[in-house]
Formats: structure tokens, C-alpha cells, sequence
């Protein structure tokens, strides 16, 4: 294909999405109105199908490839170049609950004041429904998108990603692009996109301790087992007083950041000050350290979290019992070069070292690998200088973000560079918690911003 002697300006494609934001709200509904919850198994078959119907009137050459979970869809456009974009997005979203927490119904879409509530609106279907407006408006207005575009769109984002990766390696024909967006962004307290090149990968396990075959009564503590003190002991064994995990050999393969990661990490440091206000506390864990030295330790320290723990008695009033089984989920954030398989390998062996053989251990979810492309890209490039046109301020680029996602499995692992921080989310958002919302201001300007995006990145030779 032979390259254009010029793209044709993106100023009628903002003037379109100007003149149809009331259609493009109404579309943002409609895919947030139909529950799509794969953890549930709620709605996702239909939801498929919204977004394959999406995709093919928009006049895209669509796959819909089943998987042995939920299907992934994707969408293949022509452009006025050879460069390849490749959009990541999943149209499944979290559980709603607890459903007594929603101000208005959490699959109702209900807008007050100018935004938009729904579960999942954030996280991803925002992201997603502006980037398809985004294409609309550029057929719209000039009939030809500057580059080709593929969507990626899976099912399974929120449960892990456990098939994607299969996928990826069996559809090498649809994966492969130059780059690739990845799903979201957000913008900081400041108004300024926050970039990025990579993400954290995650090991998440459930622990279990079992003392006798039932619930005794409490009275027997001086004789009878405590499953609970038991895995009290073995998850205090896990972590020092500082926060640093004890398992041996858990931080052998940390890479530290490089003298320019940490030059860029000091330019565009994560706004803590903000972050606390946002979580209603005074300090953070990390202690006394400038913006740039918490940042870098979020962004380059791994973790032991513990998610959740239950067993024994938890409902109203007292009932005095010794819990005969009582057990904890745990997740990981693991950084380049971890690998999630050693981290629990090594975890069994500590447990078994340290004197808690009885504790079981096992996966809840599949593993998924750190990645990290390098800052120095054309799509990076593009993203940043995209995001000075339509929000008129400097977005922030950081090496990753402390999230974790299928970025490796799908994009790294094959040669392709992968960028996240084109979005319609904010620090506010409220993502995976009752009352998600967007902007509808930031919508139309994430949709605006991949509008940019696809001119910059297709002036690229």
C-alpha cells in the first residue's frame, strides 16, 4: 500500500464528535446497560454480540473465536497507511456488589450531573465505546482511517485472562501489529494523563489451615487446634514489619530501575498528597520519601497482599466456637523479571520450612508474567503528543503502572510494543467499587484523544 503525501487534519473528526455527543452518550448506555460479569457468568454471550455488531457496522472484517471460557472478538480495519495499530480492550466487567452501596442501579446507566454511572463504564466499556466513536468519526469525515486499526476485544479480563494467551499464539495472523494501545487511562488530580509502557504481573493463591474435623466450642482452646491462629501465624511469617517479604530468593530477578527510568520517574512522579485525600488517610505505608521515591516504589517494589480472610463465626451477635477451617486469599504484584511459577514454588518450600506443612496452597487464577516495553516508541510518542493537543497539558510517562493485566501474554512476548494511558477515566472514578463513573466530558475527549492518536501514529514511517 502505497503511503498518502499527507493525513488529512483531525479538525472535522473533533467537529463530528462535537455534533454527535448525545448519539455517542446514548451508545455508552446501551453497552453499559447489558451486564456482562464473567465471573458470574452473567450476560457475557450477549454482550459478545453487542460488541461483534459494533465492530462489523462499523464495516470491520470480524472474528469471534471461541475460547473454552468467553469468546474473544476481533475487528480488522483498512487505512490510508501500512502501520498497524492494535486496540486491547475486554467487554466483561466486575461483580457488581454489594449492590446496597450503588446510589442509582449499577447496570442502570444513570447520568447526574454530567456523569455517567454504571459498573464498568471505567473499566473498560468507556474506553471501549469511545474508541469505536472515535473510528466512526474518522470514516465519517474522511471515509478512510490514517493507519489500520485491529481490535482485540476478549471476555475474560477481570477473571484473570486464563485463555487469551492461547489465543494470542494460535491468531499470530490477527495479533500482529505494531503496537498496541492497551485498554485504559485515567487522569491524575491535575487533569494530566498518566502513560505508560508496562505492568505488573500477578501470582494470586488461596492458603488454607484446618484444625479439627468441625466447629468446636471455644471452650475447648486450652486442647483443641485454632484454625485460625494457625493461619494468622503462617501469614504473619510471610512479610517483616516493614512490608518486605521474607520468602527466600523472592526478590533475586527484581530489576532496578535504570538511571533514565529514574529520571523519568522524577519528572512525572505519582501525586501521593492526592491519592491520600482520595482514600480518606494521612500517610501512606511507604513512610517519609519525596513523590519520586514512593513512586518508585510502587512502581518497582513486588508485594504480599492479603485480599481477603474468612472462617468461623462473622455474623451478628456472639457465637463462641474454635474454627475448624479458616483460609486467606493472597495476591502477589510481581515485577520484571519475576517469574509467578518460581514465586510459588519458592512460597511452598518457605511454608514448609517455617514449619506449616498443614498449610494448603493453591491457585485461584492463572498466573499472569510482568511486562515492560520500552518508553522510547512511536506509539508512545504519538500518545503524548496527541494528549498536548486535546487536553493542552503535559500528560505524565512512567515506565508502568502498579496495575496488572495479559500485556505479556498477548503483546510482549510476540516482539509487539505495548503503551497504556489513553482513557476516559479519572483518579475518581471509583473502578471496581460501587458508583464507577465517568466524566461525560472526559469521554468526549478520550474519544477526541484517539482520534489524535490514530494521526500521529500513522505519520510514523
Amino acid at each position: 500500500m502505497a503511503q498518502p503525501s499527507y493525513i488529512p487534519s483531525v479538525a472535522p473528526v473533533f467537529d463530528w464528535i462535537d455534533a454527535h455527543r448525545e448519539e455517542a452518550v446514548a451508545d455508552l448506555q446501551r453497552f453499559c446497560r447489558q451486564p456482562s460479569v464473567a465471573a458470574q457468568d452473567w450476560g457475557m454471550h450477549d454482550m459478545a454480540a453487542l460488541v461483534t455488531d459494533a465492530l462489523t457496522g462499523l464495516g470491520a472484517t470480524t472474528q469471534v473465536t471461541p475460547t473454552p471460557g468467553y469468546a474473544v472478538v476481533v475487528g480488522r480495519f483498512a487505512g490510508m497507511t501500512e502501520r498497524r495499530l492494535a486496540f486491547y480492550n475486554h467487554y466483561d466487567v466486575q461483580p457488581p456488589e454489594p449492590l446496597d452501596a450503588w446510589t442509582s442501579p449499577p447496570f442502570a446507566a444513570e447520568i447526574r450531573d454530567g456523569w455517567l454511572y454504571a459498573r464498568g463504564v471505567a473499566d473498560n466499556k468507556g474506553n471501549l465505546v469511545a474508541r469505536l466513536w472515535a473510528l466512526r468519526a474518522w470514516q465519517a469525515t474522511h471515509h478512510l482511517l490514517p493507519c489500520q486499526v485491529t481490535f482485540l476485544i476478549e471476555g475474560e479480563e477481570e477473571i484473570g485472562s486464563p485463555h487469551l494467551g492461547k489465543f494470542a499464539a494460535a491468531h499470530q495472523d490477527l495479533v500482529q501489529a505494531d503496537a498496541c494501545l492497551w485498554e485504559a487511562g485515567y487522569r491524575n488530580a491535575q487533569g494530566s494523563l498518566e502513560c505508560y509502557a508496562g505492568v505488573k504481573g500477578i501470582l494470586y493463591v488461596e492458603l488454607q489451615a484446618k484444625g479439627a474435623a468441625h466447629d468446636l466450642h471455644s471452650s475447648y482452646a486450652p486442647l483443641a487446634p485454632n484454625a485460625a491462629w494457625r493461619l494468622v501465624a503462617a501469614l504473619q511469617s510471610l512479610r517483616d514489619s516493614t512490608g518486605r517479604v521474607r520468602i527466600p530468593h523472592f526478590y533475586d530477578a527484581v530489576r532496578p530501575p535504570t538511571p533514565e527510568e529514574q529520571a523519568l520517574i522524577a519528572r512525572s512522579p505519582i501525586n501521593i498528597s492526592a491519592l491520600l485525600q482520595q482514600w480518606q488517610i494521612t500517610h501512606s505505608v511507604g513512610g517519609d520519601g519525596s513523590p519520586a521515591q514512593l513512586t518508585e516504589r510502587l512502581l518497582y517494589e513486588p508485594t504480599c497482599t492479603i485480599c481477603g480472610i474468612w472462617g468461623g463465626y462473622t455474623g451478628a451477635g456472639s457465637k463462641t466456637v474454635l474454627p475448624a477451617t479458616v483460609s486467606a486469599k493472597i495476591d502477589f504484584r510481581l515485577v520484571p523479571d519475576q517469574d509467578p511459577e518460581t514465586i510459588l514454588t519458592n512460597l511452598q518450600v518457605y511454608l514448609q520450612e517455617q514449619g506449616f506443612p498443614d498449610i494448603t496452597v493453591h491457585t485461584v487464577a492463572d498466573a499472569a508474567y510482568p511486562a515492560q516495553s520500552l518508553i522510547d516508541t512511536p506509539l508512545m510518542a504519538a500518545l503524548v503528543r496527541s494528549a498536548r493537543q486535546v487536553y493542552q497539558n503535559e500528560p505524565l510517562v512512567l515506565p508502568r503502572i502498579a496495575g496488572t493485566g495479559p500485556m505479556y501474554s498477548l503483546c510482549q512476548r510476540f516482539g509487539i510494543p505495548a503503551i497504556g494511558g489513553a482513557g476516559v477515566g479519572y483518579i475518581g472514578s471509583r473502578t471496581h467499587a460501587p458508583d464507577e463513573h465517568i466524566r461525560l466530558d472526559d469521554f468526549f475527549l478520550g474519544m477526541k484523544h484517539i482520534a489524535a492518536l490514530l494521526a500521529e501514529f500513522a505519520q510514523f514511517p
